[in-house]
């Protein structure tokens, strides 16, 4: 698909009144999300570009540029269903993480900005160098594992989901950057497809970890995203529990745990890891600095 250029001496029909601009769709659409979303304005450039096959820059730089009919129709049905709810990632198929462009749909949990704290503290507890073995439990989309794999070559990966699903997603996600020979997929319940004889030098995890009829989980994220990729019980703590008792026997000696929670669990996530034995606990905050990783050692 291409942009629909106009010869010069043709650029007045950019105004002919049956012609949809990319300005004024742009204008349109922001108005029609403005009570619907926090950035309406970029959520209509995001799903205009992705039609057009175009970087957001190409909006801006062409206002006056016309849209093809099929286009502009197809763009108004998307904002029709962003302004339902409908995430802009599930929208659009794919989602940037960790400067990977992965694919997305309503079997994978959408990958948030916090998880990349969680892919810097385990790139920095292990040697760059090294034949690392990492494990990543409930790996979705495989935005941890892929993005891991991408950054350290030598680094063998074991990504596990429960989700049939997601791992068609993720499998995907890996063929079409690159990274299959790096990563092994498995279907499994957190460790519970692990050999009994494997061992890792860290086990990564961003579980559900939101409790029960949490307020703050907005109603539209229960109606789109996967809810067993959120919610963990009536404290948001299931999930975390299971993956710290069943870890440290995955672990070498000396292996980390890092695991993703809630921004009011970190205290509960570290005592629950000092009462398995774990040792050399600390928390993490993510960039805006509020609570959401703890790292624990097994000695």
């Amino acid at each position: 698909m291409t942009w629909p250029f106009l010869p010069d001496n043709r650029a007045d029909m950019a105004s002919r009144d049956d012609t949809d601009l990319v300005g004024d769709l742009l204008q349109e659409a922001t108005d029609a999300l403005r009570t619907r979303s926090d950035s309406p304005r970029l959520d209509a450039e995001v799903l205009l570009a992705h039609l057009l096959e175009r970087p957001r820059s190409h909006l801006h730089a062409w206002p006056r540029r016309p849209v093809p009919p099929a286009i502009a129709t197809g763009f108004r049905r998307l904002v029709q269903r962003r302004a339902r709810g409908e995430p802009v990632a599930y929208l659009t198929g794919r989602k940037e993480f960790w400067s990977l462009t992965l694919r997305v749909n309503r079997h994978t949990l959408i990958p948030r900005p916090e998880t990349e704290c969680l892919v810097e503290r385990a790139l920095a507890l292990l040697p760059a160098d090294a034949a690392c073995r990492i494990a990543d439990l409930g790996t979705g989309s495989g935005a941890i594992a892929l993005a891991l794999a991408k950054e350290r070559p030598r680094w063998r990966l074991t990504a596990c989901d429960i989700s049939r699903r997601a791992l068609v997603t993720a499998r995907a996600n890996a063929r079409r950057l690159g990274l299959s020979r790096q990563v092994d997929f498995r279907l499994s319940d957190w460790c519970r497809c692990l050999d009994t004889a494997e061992r890792f030098d860290l086990i990564a995890a961003n579980p559900p970890y939101v409790r029960a009829g949490d307020p703050r989980l907005a109603e539209d994220v229960l109606r789109f995203e996967p809810a067993t990729a959120l919610i963990a019980g009536t404290e948001g703590l299931e999930a975390l529990r299971a993956i710290a008792g069943q870890a440290r026997h995955f672990l070498r000696p000396g292996g980390w745990l890092l695991l993703e929670h809630g921004d009011d669990q970190q205290a509960c996530v570290q005592r629950l890891l000092a009462k398995e034995g774990y040792e050399d606990i600390e928390g993490w905050q993510d960039h805006a600095g509020r609570p959401r990783l703890v790292q624990a050692r097994r000695i």
